[in-house]
């Protein structure tokens, strides 16, 4: 498949450098000469340089009618360069169009993007909000990735001491609680190498186990992994009232019953308008690294705090206090991937980087639209999760899954067969139209995919 992407910075970068390790044929559209040069020599891509917004340009990439181009992803920081793209895109005859939206006027509803015939528009705030709702939405839940457009996630969680999971093999666990969709695709133990669990694995206290499990079963989980009581999120604090931070106290007033939010800015103004926007969010002018503004709010009693300033270093340096001061889960935004790297070393239980949020939505909106093999990293394990349709040609089509002999590099996790989603078995056959979530964990994926894909007209393509 050819495709466009339209803006080559963090976002951009990082997209076509997926779509490339999927063997997309990519050509990158940066009108800065710099960057345009370092994207040519770091990914085998063709790089034009100029506005992606002006038809001429374009039509180089091929563009144009008659032209090849299949899908189109504009992700510059500009929201009129990424909607004129897309619609001249559309105009030439290009099937799919994905724009990044960063005004939210245009990714409230689907308005904006039926009217201009773009097939998604993308908001990187609410990609993040979403990933921070998750993370906080559990209490023991340490990294948390949507999967299947929000139907199901992976989480990480550590099997705490009496837990259901701890000294049983895990089937038996499975035989005594058959309610919970789940399948641990992953287990990092102290002192020793992190391995794919089988059935007759015994999990023991303190394992890091990496879940996936459909999303309304996802409260299912914590009393397998030891917590005692059902987690119930009643206060949130958040600082900053930009668009991230306004994004995820909407998102909790909207998703929540009963939750007390606060917000804290400290420019008045910007107060002023977030109270005329945030129905049930207590709205405070202050300054976020105020201890005493902190402990004045009751930091102390808060269940999540999130740092959603501009300021990276701020954000960590709050989430760090907030967590001292008593917060059970404290989150910093993080776009800098240097400050990654020191996550596992500072008091706070997670960093989320907005543009990893946004790149990760904008690949599983590829897949939806193209119906075939996508890929998408773990990077906390480096491991791949691959989203796929078997097609009539394809090598399992009628086999068991014990039969696949996948072990110990890969597990199916999910399979979508009609309108039924579950977990499956050793015993369950694969069948031309399954959609199914494999997880591989190997030096080369492609010798797993090859089991799954044929790549001829019968079968489904790898992208």
């Amino acid at each position: 498949m050819r495709t466009v992407v339209v803006g080559g910075g963090n976002v951009g970068f990082n997209v076509a450098k997926k779509l490339v390790d999927l063997g997309h044929d990519v050509i990158v559209i940066e009108q800065d000469e710099e960057r345009a040069a370092k994207i040519d020599e770091m990914l085998d891509v063709m790089v034009i340089t100029g506005n992606g917004a002006r038809p001429q340009i374009l039509a180089q990439a091929g563009i144009h009618e008659g032209g090849d181009v299949s899908l189109l992803i504009a992700c510059t920081d500009r929201d009129e360069v990424n909607i004129l793209s897309c619609w001249i895109a559309k105009k030439a005859g290009v099937k799919h169009t994905i724009s990044r939206a960063r005004n939210l006027e245009f990714t409230d509803n689907r308005i904006w993007a039926d009217a201009i015939g773009i097939d998604e528009m993308i908001s990187p705030e609410r990609s993040v909000a979403g990933v921070i709702e998750n993370m906080l939405s559990m209490s023991s839940i340490i990294v948390s990735d949507d999967l299947w457009d929000g139907i199901a996630s992976l989480y990480a969680m550590r099997i705490k001491k009496g837990a259901l999971m701890a000294g049983r093999p895990l089937k038996e666990v499975r035989e005594l609680r058959p309610d919970v969709n789940a399948l641990i695709v992953y287990v990092e133990r102290q002192s020793k190498e992190g391995f794919i669990p089988r059935g007759n694995t015994i999990l023991a206290e303190g394992d890091l186990c990496y879940v996936v499990s459909l999303k309304k079963d996802a409260h299912l989980l914590e009393r397998l992994f030891g917590i005692k009581e059902d987690f119930k999120l009643k206060r949130i604090m958040v600082a900053g009232g930009g668009k991230i931070g306004f994004q995820v106290a909407r998102r909790f007033e909207n998703n929540y019953k009963d939750i007390d939010v606060r917000l804290i800015d400290l420019d008045p103004h910007k107060c002023q308008r977030l109270s005329s926007e945030l129905t049930k969010t207590l709205i405070l002018q202050g300054n976020v690294a105020d201890e005493d503004v902190l402990l004045s709010e009751g930091i102390d009693d808060v269940d999540g705090f999130v740092a959603t300033t501009a300021n990276d270093e701020l954000n960590i340096l709050v989430a760090i206090l907030a967590k001292e001061l008593g917060a059970k889960k404290s989150i910093a935004v993080v776009r800098h991937e240097t400050y990654r790297k020191l996550e596992n070393r500072l008091s706070l239980d997670a960093m989320v980087n907005p543009h990893e949020a946004l790149v990760a939505a904008i690949m599983r909106f590829v897949t939806l639209n193209t119906k075939g093999a996508i890929m998408s990293t773990v990077k906390q394990i480096n491991a791949e999760m691959v989203d796929l349709v078997i097609g009539e040609g394809s090598p399992v089509a009628g086999k068991k899954i014990i039969d696949l002999h996948l072990y110990p590099y890969a597990i199916i996790v999910l399979v979508q067969r009609d309108d039924e989603i579950f977990v499956p078995g050793g015993m369950t056959v694969m069948k031309p139209g399954d959609r199914i979530l494999l997880y591989i964990n190997a030096p080369n994926e492609d010798k797993i995919l090859s089991l799954f894909i044929k790549e001829n007209k019968k079968g489904a393509k790898r992208l």
